[in-house]
C-alpha cells in the first residue's frame, strides 16, 4: 500500500482537522442565521402585537355597529306579530352581542404574543413551539374575520392573517 503509519496518522489528523474546522463553521453559520431570523421572527410578532392593539381600538366601532343592529332587530321584533317577550328581546340581543364581541380572542392574542416573545429568549429548539402558536394565532386571526362587523375591522383581521402567514413561512426554517 506504500504509505507509512506516521503518514497515515498525519493524514488521518488533517482530516480531522478539517473536519473539526468545516463543522466548527457550519455552527457558527447556523448561529448567525438563527440571529438574523430571531430578529425577523420577533418582528413579526410585534407587528401581529401591533395589530391586535389596533383591533382593540376597532373593538369600540364593532360595539356601537352591534348596537345599532341590536336597536333596528329590536325595533322589528317589537313590530312582529304576536310581539316577543322581553326576556326573549334580551336573549336576541346577548346573543348579538356575544357574536360580535372579539375580547377574548384579543386576549389570547396578546397571551400568544407573549409566548413567542419568551421562545425568542430560548436557545434550544423552538419550532414546533412556535408552530404551535403560529396555528393559535391563526386561529384568533380567523375568529376576529368572522365576527368582524365594521369593514376596519376586517382588514385588520385580514392583515392579522397575512403576518401570520409570513410568520409561520419563517418558523418551516426553525428546528
Amino acid at each position: 500500500d506504500g504509505i507509512s503509519d506516521d503518514e497515515r496518522i498525519a493524514t488521518d489528523d488533517m482530516i480531522a482537522q478539517g473536519f473539526d474546522a468545516a463543522l466548527a463553521g457550519l455552527i457558527d453559520s447556523r448561529h448567525e442565521e438563527g440571529a438574523r431570523l430571531a430578529k425577523v421572527l420577533d418582528s413579526q410578532v410585534s407587528s401581529i402585537d401591533t395589530l391586535r392593539l389596533q383591533a382593540q381600538d376597532l373593538a369600540t366601532t364593532q360595539s356601537e355597529l352591534i348596537s345599532e343592529r341590536i336597536r333596528n332587530g329590536v325595533s322589528k321584533l317589537l313590530e312582529s306579530s304576536p310581539p316577543l317577550s322581553e326576556d326573549r328581546l334580551a336573549q336576541e340581543a346577548a346573543i348579538l352581542l356575544t357574536k360580535g364581541d372579539i375580547r377574548e380572542e384579543l386576549d389570547r392574542l396578546h397571551a400568544h404574543c407573549q409566548a413567542a416573545s419568551e421562545l425568542l429568549k430560548n436557545d434550544g429548539a423552538i419550532g414546533r413551539k412556535f408552530d404551535f402558536l403560529c396555528q393559535e394565532f391563526n386561529r384568533e386571526a380567523n375568529t376576529i374575520c368572522s365576527k368582524a362587523i365594521a369593514p376596519e375591522l376586517t382588514q385588520t383581521g385580514l392583515e392579522l392573517k397575512v403576518v401570520v402567514d409570513q410568520l409561520r413561512e419563517q418558523i418551516q426554517n426553525v428546528e
